[in-house]
């Protein structure tokens, strides 16, 4: 569905230590970067759309971003990354059944007070 998303954060360079580092066990990386301005790219090696991130002085809504994982270990893997990198936890490792019984996620509050999930909602190996 989508192409990329983004959005402002108060903190460019917090927020793109935080994103790189919580999200480094699915493989996501920079592929572009600008001023602060204009923000930073970065993408997994399996995925299509991005998340690109700037600097503004603007307080928009918190979003809820979820991330999809290839496996539960990937989830747990990003669970310890995202609260070492500094994120708040939201919802430790674990199923989510009122979702459906396979639905495997971890929630934490990254540095602009936004949802970061990341989700497997495959079967365990």
């Amino acid at each position: 569905m989508f192409d990329h998303v983004k959005f402002g954060v108060s903190d460019y360079a917090a927020s793109k230590a935080f994103f790189l580092k919580a999200l480094e066990p699915l493989g996501v990386a920079v592929v572009s970067e600008g001023q602060p301005t204009y923000g930073v790219e970065l993408l997994g090696p399996k995925n299509k759309a991005s998340l690109c991130l700037y600097q503004t002085e603007e307080r928009p809504a918190h979003l809820h971003l979820a991330f999809t994982a290839e496996n539960r270990r990937q989830v747990e893997a990003f669970y310890r990354a995202a609260l070492e990198a500094g994120g708040k936890d939201n919802g430790a490792p674990g199923l989510r059944p009122h979702y459906h019984a396979n639905y495997y996620a971890a929630f934490v509050i990254g540095p602009d007070g936004h949802n970061i999930e990341v989700v497997c909602q495959e079967p365990e190996a």
